[in-house]
């Protein structure tokens, strides 16, 4: 080992391991490694967790011990595998540390890379030595990436492999002989200078592209991966990796100042906003490490409470710690994508030499003061840029859009830097007409979004800033607000062009028919823009709009349809989902609200492009369904074709389809079933279901069956309906209910009917856990076995369910305050119970035997989940038939439903009890 490595080693390790010279033996060895190991992670933990360092700073105090750790180990090796001859070095190799480690920076449980550099063809006893070293670097548990190359050999590897070059890039010395690595070195720096940055860029471009499609394009997802996805450590790492092998600087800070390499690539303000990213996404990384006890880099829901009380996050006004957390995450990932757009292009420019420059004398661009530089677009020089002439900034991204054009990244690089003038545009007449054209032309979630991310939204739209990286704690959106609110304007393009034809015909065709198709897509991008307020977002949003909408050159009757827009933009889908849409009240309630068929048309397209933007899992074909119902019944009302008086004539109307297509059955027979069923159950089916009900009655009457079980897949609607037929008695809900848990399925709605003969005729749709039909034949066979012995009593209904009862760990920490609603007007026969909960298998089987307890009849169930979230709503009768109006009947059924909201213990070990732990070492 040469002198400067020996002065490096940590003197008393070396002295333990190699008392008087002498190495102790292997075993010996090793409980004094794994001490020493276990003290230099308990060091760094301890400074960390008690701040007296920042992530950035532990993770270079740890790589620093760590140095002195592999140190030692290297010398205990050459100890061990002495060299057969005197004159023979005791390391004829250079041992270098590469990739994160060769930067000097290490996470808790991060890879330590090596490198170990020797001749072409090492002899005997190298190989022997590093076959040593590594096994005892094992033994030790540490995680260790390693190669043995010559230098040739690695630039060989490195030209084939981008991986491998990046690794090189950050290559340090660490022992043994510097002749290798110096060669090494000459040879990079050849091969850097012939070849240039071009293949290196190129290949850390389409490896980031590959990285971002794995772990989320969008730097606004609500459980980032902090390494690899957009926004992370691993795109400011590129930065960096692009500076060092184009101009071989160590630090960022290097780029600053006209006499630095690139004539100052970076401002001083760019290079401490870069500083202030590196430390708070180390920081939270080592956080994640020390938590998790692991190399976890996502953070899901479950650690991020527990690391914001770590870091220090608390309940400020209406946001909580997490949500504060995740905010200042969120905007230094947005800083992060605007350093790449700045740094990334000026770093190419610099290194490869300004291209052919061209500028064409274009009269339209020149009058908008726009130009060409390098076939893009740029503003006008000399006297024409942003900071004087904000309006610039829109116009340039109108032009790129019209022309299908790039912009210039040293117009991306002036718009980013002057985004905040920006607000000098609020009102501006051209500035309103330029947002709007942008707003309803191609590709405008893509300018919306780099808009967004270059910080002029925020500027332009004052409001807007307050959405910004706005996270809600829930398991439902995937984004975050201002993310989802651009993803709807991409759904409503989608919708336009048709290309959600086959998931949205309705709204599809509705699309082209609309008058209003401004105040549309303005209520899309403003839907939420309250949210994070407190109180309603929807009311408070309608007020918003009749502030923002004036700015942008609306007329007073657009922005009274977007500000109507707004604050109904839930009416359709809470109507679809939580009400009975086959009770007339419900239908004429929503139409007495809308009273316009034009207004109809816009709720509904905007809900479709509402759910499709929330999430990839959100929309299914049974919601498109309830949609399109509520949709027709709403237009059949506002067209004058439904009255309540007309009651009795639809149900005399029902009973005679029915009848006429009651195949081989008697008049007697036929009368038998027409006679069956109360006015409720004629009017919640068609026809063809009427039939099939019929022959199912039919059949179990003549077997004397006591129980019939029918399913049928229906593949458009994407859910499985599965009929029940069996004497009534109370708690048959409820233990069906149970019955279908313990099978797997998620019940979406059902209909409770008792017949005139005392039979009940239950009808439920059902999914399966990815939220399509329930198809499978052996699964829909144990479904029918299991409702048969959970009504005959042969089946521990609460024992099977606790079975089930388990949910990922990172969604424990998400919490559903449960609550129960009363609503006697929602139906002019029903009492409305809306339960609002924690979703768990088993939920509604709970849920239901409460109401049956107090004495209830449910005639129908409405089964919606946001996420965690479960919403139920039911239609109640008493014994008598009547309403529940009686205040303490409610407050009984409202202590019962708690009670059965209330989440069971996990089992030992679960999730939710790993959370709490966590928290309270927090």
């Amino acid at each position: 080992m040469n002198g400067t490595a020996a002065a490096l080693a940590e003197p008393g390790l070396l002295e333990r391991l190699m008392p008087q010279g002498r190495p102790v033996a292997r075993d010996v060895a090793l409980g004094l490694l794994r001490r020493e190991l276990g003290g230099v992670q308990a060091r760094v933990q301890r400074a960390f967790e008690g701040r007296e360092t920042n992530g950035l700073g532990a993770g270079r105090r740890l790589a620093g011990l760590m140095d002195q750790v592999i140190l030692a180990i290297q010398s205990y090796s050459a100890a061990m595998v002495p060299p057969g001859d005197a004159a023979t070095p005791s390391l004829d190799f250079a041992l270098v540390a590469t990739g994160g480690y060769g930067r000097g920076v290490l996470a808790p449980h991060s890879d330590i890379d090596l490198l170990f550099l020797t001749a072409a063809q090492p002899g005997p006893r190298t190989r022997r030595l590093i076959e040593f070293t590594l096994y005892l670097l094992w033994d030790l548990g540490l995680k260790i990436g390693h190669a043995t190359r010559s230098p040739e050999e690695c630039l060989a590897e490195g030209v084939r492999d981008a991986t491998i070059m990046t690794a090189l890039v950050d290559a340090r010395f660490l022992a043994g002989e510097r002749a290798p690595f110096e060669r090494f070195q000459a040879l990079f720096e050849a091969h850097r200078k012939k070849d240039g940055l071009g293949p290196f860029l190129a290949a850390k471009r389409a490896e980031r592209a590959e990285r971002h499609a794995r772990y989320g394009e969008s730097p606004f997802l609500v459980e980032p991966h902090v390494k690899e996805g957009r926004g992370g450590l691993r795109d400011l790492q590129m930065l960096y990796w692009l500076a060092r092998y184009a101009f071989g600087v160590q630090r960022m800070p290097e780029l600053v100042g006209p006499d630095s390499p690139g004539g100052g690539l970076l401002t001083e303000r760019e290079a401490h906003a870069i500083r202030r990213a590196w430390i708070f996404l180390w920081t939270l990384r080592f956080h994640l490490h020390y938590v998790t006890g692991r190399a976890e880099e996502r953070l899901t829901f479950d650690l991020q409470p527990v690391i914001a009380a770590r870091m220090g996050y608390t309940r400020h006004g209406l946001q909580d710690g997490a949500e504060r957390l995740m905010k200042h995450l969120f905007l230094t990932a947005r800083d992060v994508v605007r350093f790449s757009r700045v740094l990334e292009p000026a770093i190419e420019r610099a290194a490869l030499g300004p291209p052919a420059q061209r500028r064409d004398g274009d009269g339209a661009l020149a009058a908008q003061g726009l130009a060409f530089a390098d076939g893009k677009l740029v503003a006008a020089p000399p006297d024409r840029d942003f900071s004087r002439e904000p309006i610039l900034m829109l116009r340039i991204v109108k032009a790129a859009r019209d022309r299908c054009l790039s912009i210039h990244p040293l117009a991306i690089r002036a718009l980013i830097r002057h985004a905040r003038r920006a607000e000098a545009l609020r009102g501006d007449a051209e500035a309103g007409a330029l947002f709007l054209d942008l707003l309803m032309g191609r590709d405008a979630a893509k300018w919306l979004r780099f808009l967004n991310e270059a910080g002029f939204l925020g500027r332009f739209l004052p409001e807007w800033q307050r959405i910004v990286g706005l996270m809600q704690f829930d398991t439902y959106h995937v984004f975050t607000v201002d993310e989802h609110s651009i993803e709807a304007i991409g759904v409503l393009q989608q919708i336009e062009t048709g290309a959600l034809a086959e998931v949205a015909p309705v709204a599809t065709e509705l699309m082209g028919q609309l008058q209003s198709r401004r105040a549309l897509y303005v209520a899309a991008l403003i839907h939420d823009i309250a949210k994070g307020r407190g109180g309603d977002h929807s009311e408070l949003g309608a007020r918003l709009a009749q502030e923002i909408c004036p700015r942008l050159g609306m007329s007073a009757e657009e922005t009274e349809t977007v500000s109507w827009l707004v604050l109904h933009h839930l009416l359709v889908s809470q109507t679809a989902f939580k009400r009975d849409i086959e009770d007339p009240k419900t239908i004429l309630d929503i139409a007495d609200q809308v009273q316009s068929p034009e207004r109809l048309r816009l709720l509904l397209v905007l809900t479709v492009a509402d759910m499709r933007a929330v999430g990839p899992r959100v929309w299914n074909a049974w919601k498109a369904t309830l949609l399109r119902e509520v949709y027709w019944r709403v237009s059949e009302v506002l067209a004058g074709g439904m009255t309540v008086p007309e009651r009795d004539v639809r149900v005399a109307r029902a009973k005679e389809a029915a009848a006429a297509i009651l195949a081989g059955f008697s008049p007697a027979e036929a009368e038998h079933y027409l006679s069956l069923g109360y006015p409720g159950y004629w009017l919640s089916f068609d026809s063809e279901t009427h039939a099939r009900h019929a022959a199912l009655i039919r059949d179990a009457e003549r077997q004397k069956s006591p129980l019939t079980v029918s399913t049928r897949v229906l593949e458009d609607r994407g859910v499985t309906e599965v009929t029940v037929y069996c004497a009534d008695h109370p708690g048959l809900f409820s233990r069906i209910s149970g019955a279908l848990a313990v099978a797997g399925a998620s019940i979406v709605d059902a209909r409770i009917h008792t017949l005139t003969n005392g039979m009940a005729l239950d009808t439920f749709w059902v999914q399966d856990s990815a939220g399509g039909a329930f198809d499978q034949p052996h699964r829909l066979a144990r479904l029918s076995v299991l409702v048969e012995q959970a009504l005959s009593g042969r089946l521990n209904l609460e024992a099977e369910i606790r079975k089930v009862r388990r949910e990922p760990a990172r969604l424990a920490a998400v919490t559903v305050p449960p609550r129960v609603v009363f609503d006697n007007f929602a139906s002019n026969t029903h009492t409305v119970i809306e339960v609002n909960g924690r979703d768990r298998p088993g939920l509604l089987h709970d849920v239901t035997a409460a109401i049956s307890e107090q004495g209830l009849q449910i005639a129908s169930a409405h089964i919606t989940t946001y996420g965690v979230r479960a919403v139920d709503v039911f239609y109640v009768k008493d014994v008598f038939g009547l309403k529940i109006e009686n205040e303490r009947k409610l407050a009984a059924l409202r202590e019962a439903l708690l009670a059965a909201l209330a989440q069971p213990e996990p089992p030992v070990g679960g999730g939710a009890a790993a959370v709490r732990e966590a928290a309270q070492r927090a």
